[in-house]
């Protein structure tokens, strides 16, 4: 190695630039993302899939991004690490993540994903796919053992480029693709006679959203467009948008509530009288309209879909789409005949194709927001009812979620650590919830009371917030004990 250039481990560059790494990539302030930070980061992947003879260089790498401020920048920075060591991007534009994914697995090529999903646009993220789906927790290690070769002189000491990177040229095959995907299985003019009202925001799948259900007869009205960044958690939905859907069902007729979060992976999905659907019941409920035999999902989901009776095998794993991919391989590789896995986010998978009606859907193992949307209307008219009735063929178990932000992980894992040492101290800091019937750890801490409530704290993987999950036989009583449960977790801080 010559004077003029540095080798930079990925280990260290994870220790001390700010900006993480894990299964959901690489995550941090955009201000710390600089342009040499996901340069190496883009060159550590691609070196670590070379290592495993996953790819070559000559090949092709498709890169995307969401709307927020700073993901052309760090688009920028990617691209011109793919060229810098021999391989060939192709700019797919501001498409979703499941987009992207669809087109790279189809051309067996690796992807990468600029995006910080539902997160503030203060932070951002490069999500990294192997050239037959997500980076899992195995491919970890590998990639934070990569070592990088860098010029001194491509960046000044802010990390910024000293000389300009301009992307290529947009190529919309993979949207396309994405579009066409859902076109040509579902019957034509399907949803006729279907009103949906897509929620835009600033959601890169608004657009394929609206073709695709304007493209199979529905009547498609569009809302709520914005040109700045809005952080939509299809998780703890936020109150101004519980507000925005009351409106809109008040003003106006629709069939459908449609919208996802800000890379298009997660949907975001409500009834007719403005009511946002639990994303674990939106699971089921696609689920069941796929027909799956085989259903994996997190432990922080809705126990409805044991009970539902629907499925010949449910799977349980921590949170986090790598788990419920290596959950999907696993009773894929035991012989299951169809096999699914969505999380309480709404993030749904498809790990083997799906037939329908002679037509057949091709797996996408990783989060996509189309096709619960999707799937909920046609659950719907397929059994003559409104949305808003679906859950009426559903036990009735209720979720609610939200989260306190600004909550150091640190003090999150010390105090759920402290709980978790005894029933009596879960006792104690839940006086009203009564005796400890069982606890479950595989993803924080989940409890279970003797009055069949649940309750499940879990720090955020990806920003220093505290998330908790209550579960009860009524809606009602699982905001309530939901809110009950974060007024006692506030005062943690103090």
């Amino acid at each position: 190695m010559s004077e003029k250039s540095e080798a930079i481990a990925i280990a260290d560059l994870m220790s001390h630039s700010g900006v993480g790494f894990g299964t959901s990539g690489a995550r941090g302030l955009a201000e710390a993302m600089t342009d040499r930070v996901c340069y190496l980061y883009t060159i550590g992947f691609l070196q670590y899939l070379e290592k495993i003879d996953a790819i070559r260089p000559g090949d092709a790498v498709a890169v995307a991004g969401d709307y927020r401020p700073s993901t052309p920048r760090i688009m920028a920075a990617a691209i011109a690490a793919i060229e810098q060591i021999g391989y060939v991007p192709i700019n797919c534009g501001n498409i979703p993540s499941p987009a992207v994914a669809y087109f790279a697995i189809g051309e067996r090529i690796a992807s990468l994903m600029v995006t910080g999903s539902h997160i503030p646009d203060d932070r951002n993220g490069i999500k990294f796919n192997k050239p037959d789906g997500e980076v899992l927790k195995s491919d970890e290690a590998g990639i934070k053992e990569q070592v990088v070769s860098v010029e001194r002189a491509l960046f000044d000491d802010q990390g910024a480029f000293v000389e300009p990177h301009p992307p290529p040229a947009e190529n919309n095959t993979a949207y396309r693709r994405y579009v066409s995907r859902y076109l040509d299985f579902f019957p034509a003019n399907c949803l006729a006679g279907s009103r949906v009202l897509v929620y835009e925001h600033s959601s890169v799948a608004a657009s394929a959203m609206t073709e695709i259900f304007g493209g199979l007869g529905a009547d498609v009205v569009r809302r709520g467009y914005s040109d700045a960044f809005i952080p939509v958690d299809t998780e703890a939905v936020r109150p101004e948008d519980i507000a925005l859907a009351k409106e809109w069902a008040e003003s106006e007729r629709f069939d459908l509530l449609v919208s996802a979060d800000g890379d298009g992976d997660r949907p975001l999905v409500g009834d007719e009288a403005g009511n946002w659907l639990r994303g674990d019941v939106a699971g089921v409920l696609t689920a069941h309209f796929l027909d799956a035999e085989a259903v994996v999902t997190p432990v922080s989901s809705n126990t409805v879909v044991e009970k539902s009776d629907w499925f010949d095998r449910v799977e349980r794993t921590r949170i986090g789409s790598p788990y419920v991919i290596d959950g999907m391989l696993a009773a894929q590789e035991e012989g299951a005949r169809s096999v699914v896995g969505y999380e309480a986010n709404g993030g749904f998978l498809l790990m083997t194709p799906i037939e329908m009606d002679g037509r057949e859907l091709d797996a996408l193992p990783t989060r996509d927001a189309v096709l619960v949307a999707l799937s909920i209307l046609l659950l719907a008219k397929r059994n003559g009812i409104p949305v808003s009735q679906l859950a009426d063929l559903l036990p009735e178990r209720y979720t609610a979620s939200d989260r306190l932000k600004a909550f150091p992980t640190e003090l999150s894992t010390q105090r759920i650590a402290e709980l978790t040492a005894s029933k009596d101290n879960i006792e104690d800091a839940f006086p009203a919830l009564g005796a400890v019937a069982q606890t479950d750890t595989t993803d924080g801490l989940r409890i279970t009371f003797d009055n069949g409530e649940v309750v499940h704290l879990r720090p955020s993987g990806n920003a220093p917030e505290l998330r908790c999950y209550t579960e009860a036989a009524s809606a009602e009583r699982a905001q309530a004990l939901n809110t009950d449960c974060l007024n006692i977790l506030a005062a943690w801080r103090e």
